[in-house]
């Protein structure tokens, strides 16, 4: 038995994982998806929601493809145009790149906004304090001052001078109804989801298919090499992207392997 069948998913601190390890991105999700649950971060549907992430990430071979990365250079573009950008925030998400969403919130000069369906003041908080510990300085989504509309559930529940007043979101892991919901509002949104077929990407300005764990630093490196481009240079990254071209690029990765 080799070493890499002998590592358990199971680990206390994610640098016991061996960064060699052929599913090394998939031991150190899951590994921060535990530690969210039992930080109160994540909700345990989260767990279930990333085993099914886990099964397209790895028939996409587990590597951000081309498409993605145009996707990625497209949604940073965005960022950097908007009067507004905000970045949402889930549980999951939180628990897997808390300090790389606080990188992209500083390098697109976008705020960070919790958003939860299952929603709890304590939740709320824990994820708060998290994000602080990992350099956020100013956090939304706990006034709830505002609701989005054509939503019947806690993730209605917005900042009024945070999602419901931005005009790119960028919404990770994010289910279908409040992707819509946030479209029919007008909005610009840019959606990681490593499911081609299911309604947030398919919705989106901007559809990343790739796993949130390389999508984000690499939306930040993209934001930081554009950070001095002019703006007719920006508008013509997101006019040549191809949303279409991208989820069909995806899905044929899924489906053939090519």
């Amino acid at each position: 038995m080799s070493d890499y069948d002998t590592v358990s998913a199971d680990v206390e601190r994610e640098e016991e994982i061996p960064e060699d390890h052929p599913r090394y991105q998939d031991l150190l999700t899951r590994h921060r998806i535990e530690n969210g649950v039992e930080k109160g971060i994540t909700h345990l549907q989260g767990m279930h929601a990333e085993g099914r992430g886990s099964a397209f990430d790895y028939l996409l071979g587990e590597e951000t493809i081309p498409s993605a990365d145009a996707a990625e250079r497209a949604g940073a573009a965005h960022l950097l145009l908007a009067d507004r950008p905000v970045l949402s925030i889930n549980g999951n998400v939180a628990a897997l790149v808390p300090g790389e969403m606080v990188d992209l919130a500083d390098a697109t000069d976008a705020d960070l906004e919790i958003n939860l369906f299952n929603r709890t003041p304590e939740r709320m908080q824990a994820i708060a304090d998290h994000l602080s510990e990992h350099g956020a300085e100013d956090v939304r989504g706990l006034e709830a001052d505002a609701r989005i509309p054509n939503l019947d559930h806690e993730r209605a529940k917005v900042d009024e001078d945070g999602i419901y007043s931005a005009d790119v979101v960028l919404v990770p892991l994010e289910d279908g109804d409040r992707a819509e919901a946030l479209a029919e509002m007008g909005k610009t949104e840019i959606v990681v989801d490593l499911n081609p077929l299911s309604r947030s990407p398919r919705v989106a300005d901007v559809p990343i298919v790739d796993n949130i764990i390389r999508a984000v630093p690499n939306v930040t490196d993209h934001a930081r090499e554009l950070a001095d481009a002019d703006e007719e240079t920006l508008q013509e990254i997101v006019a040549e992207f191809d949303r279409e071209q991208a989820l069909e690029a995806a899905e044929e990765r899924i489906r053939d392997g090519f």
